[in-house]
């Protein structure tokens, strides 16, 4: 009779290329694992490089220094079986692994099936697709392995099954976007009744550039229901006990533990969070206007990194009105970071009297709008520079989709926290951060848009108004929908005609645009990659 098995699922933090320091935090949890009474240890996918490694994948030295990891791996393993994603090259082919270490000896080794080359992913540019299964012995269980894209399909997990696995593993590294667990879970329910067979799910947690992995690890019984959630968004150890084809966990299931409002927020500080830790910045600082997203990405940066390593700079000209002064000082004060206010009207009257001879008799126009941006990106990048703090940006998806932003101006800056957030979606996450407690001035929620550029100005004067261009944008960039498709929904021939085009013509900006954390299904950058130079015409 066999003996129970009590299997860890690790879902970690790894850093992309920091070979030799992942596989030491892989050592030290397995060690944490055997200490809680696991004989099983399972990471996510690739945790010996971190996740997504790319290019980093072709690197000469790539394949000695994962052998060095899985080698030191080997020599923890006499106690516990660990189970692990690597790269491995072989025969000049490069793979997409997981495998199990136990004694020091290697169980049993897996190629990843179906290699995703979608949304994010690029991973046929990288790796060969295996084509078997791997079901080995571990103390006295069949276990199967597959790797993330391999549950989307039906195939390896059925293969798996056929070949006498009696629990799966599927080791991830799946990237966080609204909806995003739903979707894994059902899937995963869906493969346990189909097979009869219980599955476990262990995903990454962290941030990588602009992807954020939400964890989230879950284990599902044979018959589809849940044994084990883990938390969402911050590493953890869990375990689960797998006898006679049955999982059990003394942990107390924790269903829905996020709404979508409080999981995008969780996203969006962990993105600014590792970004700014993982690549060594001593804090950040942003241009606070006393409007809607540098509140919000404020009230997400002092979450993310704690008041200290904040500092707010307000940046006022003639325009700027005494309520977002007023409102500004008062959220700086409320969060405690530093703040101080810089007037751009010295610089820009050198500027408008170095430009004159070159603008004489020519009208007034959005050149001396963009003019006062860029004085304050100017400001923001020298502070940066003196001080080792990077500049946050603070434009929204909305922004972006239709140009609304200044090259050079509010535009510069190293990372954008609300790059992937729509408008609507920016207000409703101020209404959730002020319900867990009250640091965005009200005001600041209630009133009208403005970007305070020219006198009595408001966002809608130029733009539809946000729920009607965010309901647009959504069906033309998320859906690819169509013009005439996209109008046949509602929406009138000349605002869906005028968006579009908007969005077509400024791909040119959003090339140059900071990275941001990725929350949709489609964020610009990995995500979506037109050309900037087209002959493409939205509305035929």
């Amino acid at each position: 009779m066999s003996q129970s098995l009590t299997i860890a699922l690790a879902q970690h933090n790894f850093l992309v290329g920091d070979i030799s320091g992942n596989g030491q935090r892989i050592v030290e949890a397995a060690q944490q694992a055997q200490q809680q009474g696991a004989n099983l240890v399972v990471f996510s996918e690739l945790a010996i490089t971190g996740y997504p490694p790319e290019d980093l994948l072709l690197r000469p030295s790539l394949q000695p220094r994962v052998e060095a990891a899985l080698q030191q791996i080997a020599a923890a393993s006499h106690h516990i079986a660990i189970a692990v994603g690597f790269p491995w090259r072989e025969q000049g082919k490069l793979y997409n692994c997981a495998g199990v270490w136990y004694q020091g000896q290697c169980l049993g080794r897996y190629a990843k099936q179906c290699l995703p080359n979608y949304q994010v992913f690029d991973e046929q540019r990288y790796f060969s697709a295996g084509d078997q299964p791997c079901v080995m012995d571990v103390l006295g269980h069949r276990i199967g392995l597959t790797v993330c894209e391999d549950v989307w399909h039906a195939g390896p997990v059925e293969q798996s099954v056929a070949a006498g696995a009696e629990l799966i593993l599927n080791l991830n590294a799946s990237p966080f976007h609204l909806g995003k667990h739903g979707e894994r879970l059902a899937l995963m329910q869906q493969h346990a009744r189909r097979q009869n067979v219980p599955l476990l799910y262990i995903n990454q947690v962290g941030g990588q550039d602009e992807l954020v992995f939400d964890g989230g690890s879950f284990a599902v019984a044979a018959d589809g229901e849940p044994v084990l959630q883990m938390p969402s968004f911050v590493e953890a150890m869990s375990l689960v006990r797998f006898q006679h084809g049955q999982l059990q966990s003394d942990s107390p299931l924790m269903a829905d533990q996020y709404s979508e409002l409080s999981s995008l927020y969780q996203a969006l500080v962990l993105g600014v969070r590792d970004y700014v830790n993982k690549n060594r910045f001593k804090g950040v600082l942003l241009g606070l206007s006393g409007g809607i997203d540098s509140a919000l990405t404020l009230a997400i940066a002092v979450d993310a990194l704690g008041a200290e390593r904040v500092q707010a700079v307000m940046m006022p000209f003639t325009y700027t009105s005494g309520m977002s002064k007023e409102d500004a000082a008062l959220q700086a004060e409320t969060m405690g970071v530093r703040y101080q206010s810089i007037s751009i009207e010295p610089m820009y009257r050198e500027f408008m009297n170095a430009l004159s001879g070159e603008f004489a008799g020519l009208p007034v126009d959005t050149t001396e709008e963009n003019l006062q941006s860029r004085c304050r990106g100017v400001l923001l990048m020298a502070m940066s520079n003196k001080s080792g703090y990077m500049v946050l940006t603070t434009g929204n998806k909305s922004e972006m989709a239709v140009g609304y932003a200044t090259l050079y101006g509010d535009m510069a800056g190293g990372y954008g926290a609300l790059k992937d957030v729509y408008k609507t979606r920016v207000f409703a996450l101020a209404e959730y951060r002020n319900s867990i407690s009250p640091v965005i001035p009200q005001r600041v929620i209630d009133r009208p848009p403005s970007a305070e550029l020219a006198p009595d100005q408001k966002d809608e004067d130029s733009l539809p108004p946000y729920p009607v261009l965010d309901a647009i944008l959504e069906r033309y960039i998320e859906r690819d929908m169509s013009a005439e498709a996209i109008i046949s929904a509602g929406f009138t021939r000349d605002d869906v005609l005028r968006v579009l085009r908007l969005v077509d013509v400024n791909e040119y900006k959003r090339r140059q645009a900071p990275i941001g954390v990725r929350v949709t299904q489609r964020g610009f950058g990995r995500d979506r990659r037109y050309p900037v130079t087209n002959g493409w015409k939205a509305g035929i």
